[in-house]
């Protein structure tokens, strides 16, 4: 067994004190994800990267743990969707500028939907 502190044992995949975060994702999995991602986005001009998004989202946060304690990922392709089209309108609109606003507001709505499992 692996040895946490001086002396204290720890079980294996055991969160230790000092050990907030973990991933156990694959490269297997990783890979068809963002094919699969890409094809929607690509065979769909980009209007359905929303829905990339999500599915991305949902792989990381299903691999990813807080303090022992799965994240699941709750957003959904229609729910980002409006959104979505508003942005990319808009960057249109002001030749690219807008874009600088929609990498911070993606974040945002990705991390609001990201829960404990």
């Amino acid at each position: 067994m692996p040895v946490a502190e001086a002396g204290s044992m720890v079980a294996p995949g055991a969160v230790t004190a000092a050990q907030i975060y973990q991933f156990r994702g694959g490269a297997a999995s990783w890979f068809g994800t963002q094919i699969l991602g890409v094809l929607i986005t690509i065979c769909t001009i980009g209007i359905c990267y929303p829905f990339a998004l999500v599915l991305v989202e949902r792989w990381r946060a299903k691999n990813t743990y807080l303090h022992g304690r799965q994240l699941q990922f709750v957003g959904t392709g229609w729910g980002i969707f409006g959104l979505w089209i508003k942005w990319a309108l808009l960057s249109i609109i002001t030749l690219g500028v807008y874009t600088f606003w929609v990498y911070p507001r993606l974040m945002q709505w990705k991390v609001e939907k990201t829960v404990f499992a």
